[in-house]
């Protein structure tokens, strides 16, 4: 790959990130914390993008990035207000410039009317006449270099120039990428008159020196008629890579320098000396005592950026192409299924009674799980981007249906397999676009029902018994049941005298063709949706269901598997079939007693557990594995909980074995199948099927419904 190439396609990687950064900041900005760490982040992040893409010279993405930090940079600066008008509008501003990212990286059209009209609303709120913010006043600072001769000077400014104070103290980094503090104050002094200070409180003694660390810094005196941003804009490129602080001084009356400011003075006009030349030979002359003095510890002004930069924990990461990591996880799947299927050699053989070989089994079998789930923690991913990426969903919606929508998020934090994450992403707007269009009223509405008038989606994750659910709440007019089953009689999906429990009404919105939309538009109406979120959500292993109050709104909850790639497992014999059951389902394992088991109507059964009754549900039965019930005192039984929180006792012939398992997808393999997530491959080297629990429940409680064919699918 061409290495510029490369470069090229890491700036974009990190706009993704920034993006991020961008958006989380915004909305806690429009939720009011607008505190200076908040604010900063935010700047950061347009700033970090403008620097990259002025890099590649992006100039559509460079312009528009440059109104944007400037309009964050009078609120970082206490000139503009937060006001919920402007946050609404840099919102939007966010989105057109994930859009301007996506055309440089990706090419195609993109419709500069929509910047254009942004950096209108920007510059408009930039230039609204605000009230100039005191300067805060310095307290005096002692001379700590008095002893070399250097003593504080006094400057006048004419009040027609601004000033800006600069400090800067390059990290190795800086100096690592080919960039030279002396370049950085040259373009400095192309916007005014420059007076450069080099602080060397902090170079050691010559025997202590190390050659690739950073000792000196810098404090500048600007005096120029550019505004903050040019002063900031010298410095876009080694972001990052420095302790950079910019302070706008009042000049309307005489500024004094601090002692560290006069530490060394320089000019550093075009026919000025170099300043790292005159940095050099003020150390060179220094007498040695001097240097002492100088390097001691109670000689040091304290610096604060330099203090937080020490306490604060240093991350160390890298990037990995996708590809490596799939093929390092493959790799891992296949090291589980060959340690399974060495220990079932090693038992044909008889020699697992040998202590050693059996002690070798089994810390081969506990480094095997390490290494899986220490590859598996590589792949897995907070799902807070996906959500960010919901907030512009709700955005563009609420703009187009002329509502008020807040988006409440929470869990962003929990984690699942970087898979999961990009498959769910499509479901998701579809849920999200749903609530809306149709969970959310219109705001005349919700105030003539007593609602306030901004609606409310809720966007929450949490791990629950091994698997990530995640739900989307509105609170909006709720499912009107009689309304869809009178659509689901018209459009020819149910019989015109189908008895239907509240449920199976809910479930009816998953069927083909089903929309309760009376118009068609760019939004929904046209039946296709909901019935493509089920099949997407079951392809990923997972269940959805919903609960809904009339007038108080409705939730869509989905279950997924944290991982793709693994799980623990009850390996079962159900007739002459193998499966395995996932354990994270199973509450207990019993044998039934005679008098336990009770009938219940003319097809069901139930079973008495702790003083209550559970459904009994015989599982080769359901699947089709037998054609008559088996005998429940024969069998064993395992106590489930379903993701609603109901307990069913599932019927197998008998337990044989607890192992970790590798899932290979049934559907991209072979196809659906009802009652079966997926599949796997044991240690004797036969294919199993993984039980879907939840759907063999939901299988056996609308066998008896009329609607069973119709809501199977």
């Amino acid at each position: 790959m061409d290495p510029m190439q490369a470069i090229r396609e890491t700036f974009f990687q990190e706009c993704e990130e920034q993006l991020g950064e961008l958006e989380t900041g915004l909305l806690s900005m429009q939720e009011g914390a607008a505190d200076d760490e908040t604010v900063n982040a935010v700047f950061r992040a347009v700033h970090s993008i403008k620097g990259g893409a002025g890099a590649f010279k992006l100039d559509r993405l460079v312009k528009f990035a440059h109104v944007f930090e400037t309009t964050l940079d009078k609120i970082r600066t206490g000139l503009l207000a937060p006001a919920p008008a402007l946050m609404k509008t840099m919102l939007r501003a966010a989105d057109v410039l994930a859009d301007l990212v996506a055309f440089s990286r990706e090419g195609g059209t993109f419709d500069d009317s929509r910047s254009n009209e942004l950096i209108a609303e920007l510059s408009g709120h930039s230039e609204a006449p605000q009230a100039e913010p005191q300067a805060p006043e310095e307290e005096p600072e002692a001379n700590p270099f008095a002893a070399l001769g250097w003593e504080p000077v006094t400057l006048e400014i004419g009040s027609e120039l601004k000033e800006y104070v600069i400090g800067f103290r390059p990290k190795p980094e800086l100096y690592a990428k080919g960039n030279e503090t002396t370049r950085l104050m040259r373009e400095l002094s192309r916007l005014g008159s420059l007076k450069v200070h080099c602080e060397i409180a902090d170079v050691p003694l010559l025997a202590n020196l190390e050659p690739e660390q950073s000792y000196l810094s810098w404090r500048a005196t600007l005096h120029s008629d550019q505004d903050l941003a040019a002063v900031q804009a010298v410095f876009e490129f080694v972001d990052g890579d420095c302790h950079l602080d910019i302070e706008a001084v009042d000049t309307a009356h005489l500024h004094e320098p601090s002692a560290l400011e006069t530490a060394l003075e320089i000019e550093a006009e075009e026919s000025a000396p170099d300043p790292l030349i005159e940095t050099k030979a003020a150390l060179s002359e220094m007498p040695e005592p001097a240097k002492a003095a100088a390097s001691a510890p109670e000689s040091r002004a304290p610096r604060e950026p330099a203090k937080a930069e020490a306490g604060a924990a240093t991350q160390n990461t890298i990037r990995v192409d996708l590809d490596r990591v799939d093929r390092l996880i493959n790799l891992v799947g296949e090291l589980v299924i060959n340690q399974a299927m060495l220990t079932q050699r090693v038992l044909e053989a008889g020699a697992v009674k040998n202590a050693s070989i059996s002690t070798g089994l089994e810390d081969l079998e506990h480094l095997t799980r390490d290494i899986q789930e220490s590859v598996m923690a590589i792949r897995a991913q907070p799902v807070r981007p996906l959500f960010q990426r919901m907030s512009r969903i709700v955005r563009e919606i609420a703009d187009a249906t002329g509502k008020n929508v807040r988006l409440k998020t929470e869990g962003e934090g929990a984690e699942v397999d970087r898979t999961v994450i990009e498959r769910l992403a499509d479901p998701l707007t579809h849920m999200i676009r749903n609530a809306v269009d149709h969970g959310l009223e219109r705001p005349e509405a919700r105030i003539a029902a007593g609602k306030p008038p901004q609606g409310e989606v809720r966007l929450s994750a949490a791990h629950r018994s091994g698997r990530v659910v995640i739900e989307i709440a509105d609170d909006g007019r709720g499912i009107d049941r009689p309304k869809v089953k009178a659509i689901a009689i018209k459009k020819g999906l149910i019989a015109a005298d189908a008895q239907l429990s509240d449920v199976e009404i809910d479930n009816l919105l998953f069927l083909p063709g089903f929309s309760t939309a009376e118009t068609v538009s760019n939004i929904s109406g046209r039946g296709v949706g909901m019935d493509v979120v089920k099949r997407s959500i079951q392809a990923l292993g997972g269940r959805i269901s919903i609960t809904t109050r009339v007038g108080h709104g409705s939730t869509f909850s989905l279950s997924l598997p944290l991982t793709l790639a693994v799980l623990d497992g009850m390996v079962v014999k159900v007739a002459d079939q193998t499966l395995v059951v996932p354990l994270n389902a199973i509450l207990e394992t019993m044998k039934p007693k005679s008098g336990e088991v009770y009938g219940l109507g003319p097809d069901s059964q139930v079973i008495g557990i702790r003083g209550g009754f559970t459904p009994l549900i015989d599982v080769g039965y359901e699947l089709g594995f037998r054609a008559h019930r088996a005998d429940p005192m024969s069998g064993v039984t395992l106590l489930i909980e379903t993701e609603g929180g109901l307990r069913s006792a599932l019927m197998v012939d008998a337990i044989q074995d607890q192992r970790q398992v590798v899932i290979k997808s049934l559907e991209a393999n072979y196809g659906h199948v009802d009652g079966i997530a997926a599949a796997t491959i044991l240690g004797d080297g036969r294919i199993a099927l993984i039980l879907d629990t939840d759907a063999v429940v939901h299988r056996s409680s609308g066998r008896s419904a009329p609607s069973e064919m119709l809501l199977a699918g």
